[in-house]
C-alpha cells in the first residue's frame, strides 16, 4: 500500500503531522507493506526567491496582528510540537519561497535520501533557526542527507533541475481536491486533511487495507478539526 504525503517545508503542521502520522504507522499492524512517498506543496508559490521575512513579520501582515498576537499564535503551534515531542522555536525563523528546496527533494528521492533530508530540512526550520532559503543551508542539509555534494550544487544552480516533477505534484494535488497540507492519499482510495492525531492515521490505514478493491479517492475520512496550513498561508490548529 502506498502512502502519499503532499507537504510544504513552510508549514508546521506539516512537521507535526509528519510526526503524528508516523506514530499512526508504527501502530500499524502492515506498516512495513506501505510505501511513504512525500510530495510537493507550495503554500506561497507567488513569493519571489530572494523574498525572505521574518515569521513574526509575516504573520503581522497577514492576519493584521500585533506583535504579541503573533508571538502568541506561533507559541501555540510550538505547544503542539513540542506534545509531540519535537523541538520548535516560536520566535527567530524566517519564511521564503521553498521551490528550492522541493527541488531538492526530488534529488533527494532519486537517490533514496528523500525522508532523511525532508527530517533534516523541517530540523532546520523549526527547531534551529536556519534559514532553508538559501544555498549554502541547503547544501549542508543535502550533503548531511547522504547526497553528494557537487550533485546538489548542480541542481541548486540549474532553476530547471526538478522543476517538472514539482510542478507536476502540484498538478496531482489540484486534481485530488487538495487545497492545503497536509494532505494524505492511502493508496488513492482515501485522503487524510490536516496533521490528526496518531490514531486518526492508525484507523485510516486500517481502512484503507481492509478495503484494497480499488474505489474512487473518498476524501475527509479523519473526523478530528483539521490542523493544516491552506494555499493562502493560513495555518489553523
Amino acid at each position: 500500500m502506498r502512502v502519499e504525503i503532499w507537504s510544504d517545508i513552510a508549514c508546521p503542521w506539516c512537521y507535526i503531522g509528519k510526526a503524528r502520522f508516523e506514530q499512526g504507522l508504527a501502530a500499524f499492524a502492515h506498516r512495513d507493506e506501505v510505501e511513504v512517498v512525500h510530495r510537493s506543496f507550495e503554500l506561497d508559490p507567488r513569493r519571489p526567491q530572494g523574498d525572505v521575512e521574518p515569521v513574526i513579520d509575516a504573520l503581522m501582515r497577514k492576519y493584521g496582528r500585533s506583535r504579541e498576537e503573533a508571538t502568541a499564535m506561533e507559541a501555540h503551534v510550538a505547544d503542539a510540537a513540542h506534545g509531540e515531542g519535537l523541538p520548535y522555536e516560536p520566535v527567530g525563523r524566517t519564511t521564503g519561497n521553498t521551490f528550492d528546496v522541493h527541488r531538492l527533494l526530488h534529488l533527494a528521492k532519486a537517490r533514496g535520501r528523500q525522508n532523511e533530508l525532508l527530517d533534516l530540512a523541517y530540523r532546520a526550520n523549526f527547531a534551529e533557526e536556519r534559514s532553508v532559503h538559501d544555498t549554502r543551508t541547503l547544501v549542508a542539509l543535502g550533503v548531511e542527507a547522504g547526497l553528494a555534494e557537487d550533485e546538489v550544487r548542480r541542481v541548486l544552480a540549474d532553476a530547471t533541475a526538478y522543476a517538472d516533477d514539482v510542478r507536476a505534484d502540484e498538478e496531482e494535488a489540484a486534481r485530488l481536491g487538495a487545497t492545503g497540507v497536509p494532505f494524505f492519499v492511502l493508496d488513492r482510495r482515501y485522503g487524510v486533511s490536516g496533521g490528526q492525531p496518531a490514531e486518526v492515521f492508525t484507523q485510516a490505514l486500517e481502512r484503507a487495507w481492509q478495503d484494497r478493491p480499488v474505489r474512487p479517492l473518498a476524501m475527509g475520512t479523519a473526523t478530528a478539526p483539521d490542523a493544516a496550513c491552506g494555499v493562502d498561508g493560513t495555518c489553523e490548529a
